[in-house]
């Protein structure tokens, strides 16, 4: 993949929503593909690194392992969708395991790699940060309203199950 398809699969990514073309092009520099066959894992559930993943084709599925080897799938990411990203703030182990659902693509972007270009653009890592802070906004925010939902079908409030 040539940094110009990059830079056009991060334009279609909320990653680089405030982003100028400048900084998406420095962005998709920065970029490592990735191709995944189906079922191969991109992160463990319980493993720890330093790189945050834009999907670009195909599926990603998020598992959790549910005993004797099997795991159950909590949600599908999509083209666009970010992976990994809160392991990459934090620093902590992630809570699920991510694997291909069929043959996908990911960008990957190293800690290291966006720390390298820091002082050389800093606007473009602040607003990469800002995008990425988003991201995890959206799913909190998805969450609590899938928990909302479940505990009103389960309590059969509010009329509408």
């Amino acid at each position: 993949m040539d940094d110009k398809s990059k830079f056009e699969a991060l334009r279609k990514s909320p990653i680089s929503s405030n982003l100028d073309d400048e900084q998406c092009r420095v962005l998709a520099k920065l970029a490592q593909p990735r191709l995944l066959g189906n079922d191969e894992v991109l992160m463990e559930e319980g493993h720890v690194d330093n790189s945050f993943h834009v999907v670009v084709g195909g599926l990603l599925a998020v598992t959790k392992e549910t005993g004797g080897g099997d795991w159950l799938t909590l949600h599908i990411l999509r083209p666009g969708d970010l992976a990994g990203e809160l392991g990459f703030i934090d620093g902590r182990p992630h809570t699920a395991t991510l694997r291909a659902a069929g043959k996908t693509t990911v960008l990957s972007f190293e800690r290291e790699r966006l720390e390298g270009v820091l002082e050389q653009h800093p606007w473009m890592v602040y607003r990469l940060m800002q995008n990425i802070v988003q991201a995890v906004h959206d799913i909190v925010s998805r969450m609590n309203n899938q928990y909302v939902e479940m505990t009103n079908y389960i309590s059969k409030r509010h009329g509408r199950y």
